[in-house]
């Protein structure tokens, strides 16, 4: 839990930055770049994180190889602090929930919607058009099947769950019975 809360706290830092100088969808490719660089470079990451290794040196590391990009200055300084503060271990957190203030920037939601069958593209998109239009911004929809739901859908956008399951209609009958009230 304290991994995910350091990891918002620079990411919103860093979004703060790219809304005053219009540059956060760069920060946010950069920010991928990086993590890429991790996910090729086998054994920088670790280098970069392992306190066996001399703090000095593995900066020195960090200088070079951010040296040799063409990385904005803010980027650099980001990842240069993120290395000074010990948190340099929590960049592909902060990337990913960068991603998703720089989407809610650009009035983009991510939302998912789990179904007991599978939907056709024509439901889909009747879903898509709704949460829009309820939201107000563009949905980026995900949509996954789920045979123990047994009928109905659960759509999740962000914190807002909206469960229309049989599955949970069932839970909520039988809670109803439990207690001997009337349905």
């Amino acid at each position: 839990m304290k991994n995910l809360a350091v990891s918002r706290r620079y990411a919103k830092a860093l979004i703060l930055i790219g809304q005053e100088d219009g540059r956060a969808e760069q920060y946010s490719s950069e920010l991928e770049a990086i993590v890429g660089l991790f996910d090729t470079q086998e054994g920088f990451e670790t280098t970069l994180i392992n306190p066996l290794y001399n703090k000095n040196d593995r900066k020195k590391v960090l200088e070079a190889v951010l040296a040799a990009t063409d990385l904005s200055a803010i980027m650099k300084s980001f990842m240069v602090l993120l290395f000074d503060k010990g948190r340099i271990g929590f960049l592909r957190e902060i990337s990913s929930y960068y991603k998703d203030l720089a989407d809610e920037l650009k009035g983009v939601v991510k939302a998912s919607v789990v179904s007991a069958t599978e939907l056709s593209s024509d439901a889909v998109n009747k879903i898509k058009e709704a949460l829009a239009q309820k939201t107000g911004k563009t949905i980026v929809l995900n949509v996954k099947q789920d045979p123990e739901l047994i009928g109905g859908v659960v759509t999740k956008i962000g914190d807002l769950v909206m469960d229309g399951s049989v599955k949970t209609q069932l839970i909520n009958m039988r809670e109803t019975l439990k207690k001997g009230e009337n349905v």
